[in-house]
């Protein structure tokens, strides 16, 4: 695709990046069969086609209209239509470009700009998020259906994080909300991991992995973000720390592309790629030890289960099928999913700032997860954990855990 990009843009890291990503699209179409909000809605400028035009617009210098604007904030990143594509195109990459310059270009009304605030200033701040959690549970009755739907009950307490070492130490990144709302998860990752005969632990110092201010165009806050989690970690990654464990497969997506997103940045972009180099999901790690995990794990049935693959690890991170094969080699007995590669609607924030549209994909997503029989859901990231079970009558864990209590 031919684009002539402005003077004021051409110069730029932006715009170098966003030209060498428009030069491979053919505008064939195939991916809007994937799109999710496409099929919804049956408009091309809401699918990746249309908005990939828009952001074209942009960059050649046209005005920049709520329209525009509109049609990029529907969009879900879920990248379902990356692998589609049969020429590689970057969407995911070139949209963020597109969003920020759109940004910058347009104010926005109040009634959107000051939810996008409260978000970007309250969810990437553990200190902030957990109290606002444990209030919100109190008053979830006087709350708003949108906000009340994401408030699952008070979990469990996490069980014991693991006391043994081992000469193999990897760490693990704690995240924003995952604490607040589900926080066994990274502590049954180190169980699994412990009996794999590696040990895991969490640097303090490091925080959010910066995709929530990143989705909602807050660039410069994300950035930011992410050299706090470079300087927490640095020192662990000199030490020959082994990988980073990202148990949000959300979170993991934006780690891994550390590298792409601080490329222009003298101080950082080395060590970025570094650390986007050792980012590891899970299921990865679990996976390479196959062998012995086979060994430890108790024969049983488990049951009927559906594993619901978040966008973010089968199109973000391109793993696919894994977490299916170490849930089966536990005792589980998938069931099938049908349109397993459309996003369930959850996609971060969108959820809050695009109720109707995330809602209507959530009931499709639960259709096709409980059509089989299942008596429990699957899933690897904790947005579309609690997104689906705000809407479900089955269960919703992470499939970890379940790993976890095979191995009891």
């Amino acid at each position: 695709m031919d684009c002539r990009i402005a003077d004021e843009y051409r110069d730029t890291h932006a715009g170098q990046v966003a030209g060498e990503i428009l030069r491979k699209c053919v505008h064939c179409g195939f991916c809007t069969a994937t799109c999710p909000t496409y099929q919804l809605l049956g408009d091309e400028l809401d699918g990746p086609r249309g908005r990939i035009y828009l952001i074209k617009q942009v960059l050649e210098g046209q005005p920049v209209t709520a329209k525009t604007r509109l049609h990029l904030d529907r969009c879900l990143t879920c990248r379902s239509c990356e692998s589609t594509c049969p020429s590689g195109v970057e969407y995911g990459h070139l949209l963020d470009i597109g969003r920020q310059l759109v940004e910058d270009k347009l104010q926005r009304p109040l009634n959107e700009a000051l939810p996008r605030a409260l978000l970007k200033t309250v969810l990437p701040e553990p200190a902030l998020f957990g109290p606002a959690v444990a209030l919100g549970r109190a008053l979830k009755p006087l709350l708003p259906s949108v906000l009340a739907d994401k408030l699952p009950p008070a979990s469990a307490a996490a069980r014991p994080w693991p006391a043994g070492q081992h000469p193999r130490r990897m760490l693990a990144l704690a995240g924003c909300v995952q604490p607040s709302l589900a926080p066994n998860i990274n502590a049954a990752t180190a169980r699994v991991l412990d009996r794999l005969g590696i040990e895991l632990c969490e640097e303090k110092k490091a925080g959010c992995c910066g995709a929530v201010r990143h989705h909602l165009n807050d660039q410069a806050a994300a950035r930011a973000d992410m050299r706090r989690n470079i300087d927490a970690w640095w020192p662990h990654v000199e030490a020959g720390v082994e990988a980073i464990v990202v148990t949000a497969s959300g979170c993991g997506v934006q780690v891994r592309d550390y590298g792409h997103l601080l490329a222009d940045d003298p101080g950082y972009a080395a060590k970025a790629a570094r650390v986007s180099a050792l980012c590891r999901d899970p299921s990865e790690l679990v996976a390479a030890e196959g062998g012995r995990l086979r060994a430890l794990l108790l024969p049983a049935e488990r049951g009927k289960l559906a594993f619901q693959s978040p966008c973010t690890l089968q199109h973000g991170l391109k793993i696919r099928g894994v977490v299916e094969n170490l849930l089966a080699a536990a005792g589980y007995l998938l069931t099938p999913v049908a349109d397993g590669h459309l996003c369930c609607g959850s996609a971060g924030t969108y959820s809050l700032l695009q109720p109707a549209l995330s809602q209507q994909l959530r009931a499709n997503k639960l259709a096709a997860l409980t059509a089989g029989g299942a008596a429990l859901i699957a899933t690897a990231n904790i947005g579309c954990l609690t997104h689906l079970q705000a809407g479900a009558t089955t269960p919703v864990r992470h499939w970890i855990e379940l790993i976890d209590e095979a191995l009891e």
